[in-house]
Protein backbone atom coordinates (compact mmCIF):
# COMPACT_ATOMS: atom_id res chain seq x y z
CA UNK A 1 0.00 0.00 0.00
CA UNK A 2 1.35 3.65 -1.05
CA UNK A 3 1.96 5.73 1.99
CA UNK A 4 -0.81 8.19 2.04
CA UNK A 5 -1.87 11.14 4.08
CA UNK A 6 -4.36 10.94 6.63
CA UNK A 7 -5.96 14.36 8.12
CA UNK A 8 -8.07 13.53 11.61
CA UNK A 9 -10.40 16.31 13.32
CA UNK A 10 -10.31 14.97 16.93
CA UNK A 11 -11.79 16.51 19.80
CA UNK A 12 -8.96 17.56 22.82
CA UNK A 13 -9.87 14.85 25.13
CA UNK A 14 -8.13 12.65 22.50
CA UNK A 15 -5.23 14.09 22.59
CA UNK A 16 -2.59 12.30 25.42
CA UNK A 17 -4.12 8.90 23.65
CA UNK A 18 -3.59 9.59 20.32
CA UNK A 19 -0.42 11.57 20.92
CA UNK A 20 1.38 8.07 21.71
CA UNK A 21 -1.00 5.64 19.58
CA UNK A 22 -0.35 7.53 16.46
CA UNK A 23 3.96 7.72 15.88
CA UNK A 24 3.21 3.95 16.40
CA UNK A 25 0.11 3.89 13.40
CA UNK A 26 2.78 5.78 11.48
CA UNK A 27 5.84 3.56 12.17
CA UNK A 28 4.01 0.31 11.33
CA UNK A 29 2.32 1.89 8.31
CA UNK A 30 4.33 4.61 6.34
CA UNK A 31 1.54 6.28 6.68
CA UNK A 32 1.61 9.56 7.49
CA UNK A 33 -1.42 10.92 10.20
CA UNK A 34 -1.81 15.17 10.12
CA UNK A 35 -3.73 15.79 13.36
CA UNK A 36 -5.63 19.01 14.61
CA UNK A 37 -7.32 19.29 18.27
CA UNK A 38 -10.24 21.50 19.47
CA UNK A 39 -13.04 21.35 21.31
CA UNK A 40 -15.59 19.55 19.74
CA UNK A 41 -18.21 22.36 19.19
CA UNK A 42 -15.27 24.19 16.86
CA UNK A 43 -14.57 21.20 15.55
CA UNK A 44 -17.88 20.60 14.32
CA UNK A 45 -18.10 24.12 13.30
CA UNK A 46 -14.85 23.96 11.01
CA UNK A 47 -16.86 20.75 9.87
CA UNK A 48 -20.02 22.34 8.84
CA UNK A 49 -18.06 24.92 7.11
CA UNK A 50 -16.21 22.63 5.17
CA UNK A 51 -12.68 21.96 6.76
CA UNK A 52 -11.59 19.41 4.58
CA UNK A 53 -10.50 15.69 6.42
CA UNK A 54 -10.28 12.30 6.50
CA UNK A 55 -11.70 11.43 9.63
CA UNK A 56 -13.26 12.96 12.32
CA UNK A 57 -13.04 11.45 16.03
CA UNK A 58 -15.70 12.90 17.95
CA UNK A 59 -18.42 12.47 20.92
CA UNK A 60 -20.92 10.46 19.11
CA UNK A 61 -23.88 13.01 19.10
CA UNK A 62 -21.37 15.19 17.56
CA UNK A 63 -21.05 12.48 15.13
CA UNK A 64 -24.74 12.17 14.58
CA UNK A 65 -25.39 15.98 14.11
CA UNK A 66 -22.78 16.00 11.57
CA UNK A 67 -24.29 12.74 9.39
CA UNK A 68 -27.25 14.61 10.02
CA UNK A 69 -26.13 17.84 8.16
CA UNK A 70 -24.42 15.81 5.57
CA UNK A 71 -20.74 15.87 6.45
CA UNK A 72 -20.25 12.62 7.59
CA UNK A 73 -20.68 9.63 5.53
CA UNK A 74 -23.73 7.53 7.54
CA UNK A 75 -22.49 4.32 7.32
CA UNK A 76 -18.64 4.92 8.36
CA UNK A 77 -19.22 5.65 12.72
CA UNK A 78 -17.00 3.22 14.65
CA UNK A 79 -17.05 3.78 18.54
CA UNK A 80 -13.39 4.25 19.11
CA UNK A 81 -13.15 4.80 22.93
CA UNK A 82 -15.52 5.50 26.18
CA UNK A 83 -13.72 8.35 27.90
CA UNK A 84 -15.06 7.78 31.62
CA UNK A 85 -16.58 10.26 33.81
CA UNK A 86 -15.41 10.65 37.00
CA UNK A 87 -15.92 12.27 40.61
CA UNK A 88 -12.79 14.52 41.85
CA UNK A 89 -12.25 15.82 45.44
CA UNK A 90 -9.76 17.67 46.83
CA UNK A 91 -6.63 16.17 47.69
CA UNK A 92 -6.40 15.10 50.84
CA UNK A 93 -10.10 14.57 51.25
CA UNK A 94 -11.89 11.07 52.07
CA UNK A 95 -13.12 9.41 48.94
CA UNK A 96 -16.94 9.61 49.11
CA UNK A 97 -19.26 6.77 48.79
CA UNK A 98 -20.95 7.01 45.67
CA UNK A 99 -20.82 3.59 44.25
CA UNK A 100 -24.47 3.10 43.57
CA UNK A 101 -27.36 5.56 42.52
CA UNK A 102 -28.98 6.25 45.73
CA UNK A 103 -25.42 7.05 47.05
CA UNK A 104 -24.44 9.35 44.17
CA UNK A 105 -27.89 11.41 44.55
CA UNK A 106 -27.11 11.83 48.10
CA UNK A 107 -23.74 12.74 47.38
CA UNK A 108 -24.71 15.60 44.85
CA UNK A 109 -27.59 16.91 47.84
CA UNK A 110 -25.36 17.31 50.48
CA UNK A 111 -22.33 19.30 48.15
CA UNK A 112 -21.93 22.31 49.31
CA UNK A 113 -20.74 23.46 45.40
CA UNK A 114 -19.98 21.14 42.29
CA UNK A 115 -18.28 21.72 39.31
CA UNK A 116 -18.60 20.55 35.68
CA UNK A 117 -17.72 21.49 32.01
CA UNK A 118 -19.34 22.68 29.67
CA UNK A 119 -17.84 20.49 26.78
CA UNK A 120 -18.78 17.02 25.87
CA UNK A 121 -18.68 15.64 29.52
CA UNK A 122 -20.57 18.76 30.98
CA UNK A 123 -23.01 17.96 28.36
CA UNK A 124 -23.27 14.42 29.67
CA UNK A 125 -23.16 15.41 33.15
CA UNK A 126 -25.97 18.05 32.70
CA UNK A 127 -28.51 15.70 31.02
CA UNK A 128 -27.87 13.60 33.87
CA UNK A 129 -28.68 15.75 36.58
CA UNK A 130 -31.96 16.21 34.16
CA UNK A 131 -32.48 12.32 34.39
CA UNK A 132 -31.82 12.42 38.01
CA UNK A 133 -34.61 15.16 38.60
CA UNK A 134 -31.55 17.36 40.20
CA UNK A 135 -30.87 19.44 37.31
CA UNK A 136 -33.17 22.91 39.43
CA UNK A 137 -31.71 21.70 42.73
CA UNK A 138 -28.21 22.04 41.76
CA UNK A 139 -28.31 24.78 39.36
CA UNK A 140 -27.58 27.43 42.20
CA UNK A 141 -24.54 25.39 43.58
CA UNK A 142 -22.58 24.61 40.31
CA UNK A 143 -19.53 26.39 39.51
CA UNK A 144 -18.45 25.83 35.70
CA UNK A 145 -15.03 24.99 34.44
CA UNK A 146 -14.46 27.36 31.87
CA UNK A 147 -11.02 27.21 29.87
CA UNK A 148 -9.33 24.38 32.42
CA UNK A 149 -10.08 21.25 34.44
CA UNK A 150 -12.72 20.83 36.38
CA UNK A 151 -10.09 19.22 39.16
CA UNK A 152 -8.35 23.04 38.73
CA UNK A 153 -11.66 24.17 40.46
CA UNK A 154 -12.26 21.60 42.72
CA UNK A 155 -8.16 21.61 43.93
CA UNK A 156 -8.64 25.13 44.28
CA UNK A 157 -11.24 25.19 46.83
CA UNK A 158 -13.90 26.64 44.49
CA UNK A 159 -15.98 23.45 44.32
CA UNK A 160 -16.39 20.73 47.00
CA UNK A 161 -16.63 18.06 44.27
CA UNK A 162 -16.06 18.17 40.35
CA UNK A 163 -17.36 15.69 37.77
CA UNK A 164 -15.62 15.64 33.88
CA UNK A 165 -13.85 13.00 31.83
CA UNK A 166 -10.91 11.19 33.65
CA UNK A 167 -8.50 12.04 30.54
CA UNK A 168 -8.45 15.40 31.54
CA UNK A 169 -7.23 15.11 34.79
CA UNK A 170 -4.87 12.81 35.47
CA UNK A 171 -2.08 15.52 35.34
CA UNK A 172 -4.22 17.89 37.33
CA UNK A 173 -2.35 18.39 40.91
CA UNK A 174 -4.64 18.91 44.55
CA UNK A 175 -7.36 17.40 42.92
CA UNK A 176 -7.67 13.32 43.75
CA UNK A 177 -10.03 11.00 41.47
CA UNK A 178 -12.37 9.00 43.19
CA UNK A 179 -13.78 7.05 41.37
CA UNK A 180 -15.99 6.75 38.06
CA UNK A 181 -19.76 7.38 38.37
CA UNK A 182 -21.92 4.38 38.56
CA UNK A 183 -21.88 2.43 35.95
CA UNK A 184 -26.08 2.00 35.69
CA UNK A 185 -25.88 5.90 34.83
CA UNK A 186 -23.90 5.01 31.29
CA UNK A 187 -20.75 7.10 32.75
CA UNK A 188 -18.63 7.44 29.98
CA UNK A 189 -18.63 10.05 26.34
CA UNK A 190 -18.62 8.04 23.59
CA UNK A 191 -15.80 9.05 21.35
CA UNK A 192 -16.63 7.99 17.19
CA UNK A 193 -14.83 8.21 14.37
CA UNK A 194 -16.64 8.61 10.81
CA UNK A 195 -15.39 9.32 7.76
CA UNK A 196 -16.01 12.47 5.52
CA UNK A 197 -19.28 12.16 3.36
CA UNK A 198 -18.93 12.36 -0.12
CA UNK A 199 -15.25 10.78 -0.53
CA UNK A 200 -14.09 7.48 -0.91
CA UNK A 201 -12.39 6.40 2.70
CA UNK A 202 -8.74 5.67 1.52
CA UNK A 203 -7.35 2.36 2.75
CA UNK A 204 -5.07 4.55 4.91
CA UNK A 205 -8.06 5.98 6.80
CA UNK A 206 -9.60 2.64 7.16
CA UNK A 207 -6.49 1.39 8.50
CA UNK A 208 -5.77 3.39 11.09
CA UNK A 209 -9.33 3.40 12.17
CA UNK A 210 -9.27 -0.34 12.30
CA UNK A 211 -5.74 0.37 14.31
CA UNK A 212 -7.54 2.34 17.09
CA UNK A 213 -8.80 -1.03 17.79
CA UNK A 214 -5.74 -2.87 18.40
CA UNK A 215 -4.39 -4.55 21.36
CA UNK A 216 -0.98 -2.06 21.15
CA UNK A 217 -3.96 1.19 20.88
CA UNK A 218 -5.54 -0.34 23.74
CA UNK A 219 -3.02 -0.54 25.70
CA UNK A 220 -2.54 2.80 25.55
CA UNK A 221 -5.89 4.01 25.78
CA UNK A 222 -6.63 2.13 29.31
CA UNK A 223 -3.49 3.61 30.51
CA UNK A 224 -5.10 7.04 29.86
CA UNK A 225 -8.34 6.66 31.66
CA UNK A 226 -10.12 5.29 28.34
CA UNK A 227 -11.70 1.85 27.60
CA UNK A 228 -11.95 0.75 24.06
CA UNK A 229 -14.98 0.73 22.08
CA UNK A 230 -14.93 -2.67 21.36
CA UNK A 231 -15.65 -4.33 25.00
Amino acid sequence: MAATEITVLSGGAMRRFLGEAIPLFERDSGHKVTIHYAVTREQKAAIEAGAAFDIALLPRAAIDQLIAAGKIEPRSPTLIARSIVGLMVRAGEPAPDFGTVGAFVSLLRRAKSVSYSKGPSGEYVAELLQRLGLAAEMRDKTVFAIGRPVGEVVAAGEAEIGMQQNIENQLVKGAHLAGPLPRELGNFVPYTAGFRAGVPASAAAQAFVKFLGTTEAVRIMRAKGLEPGNV
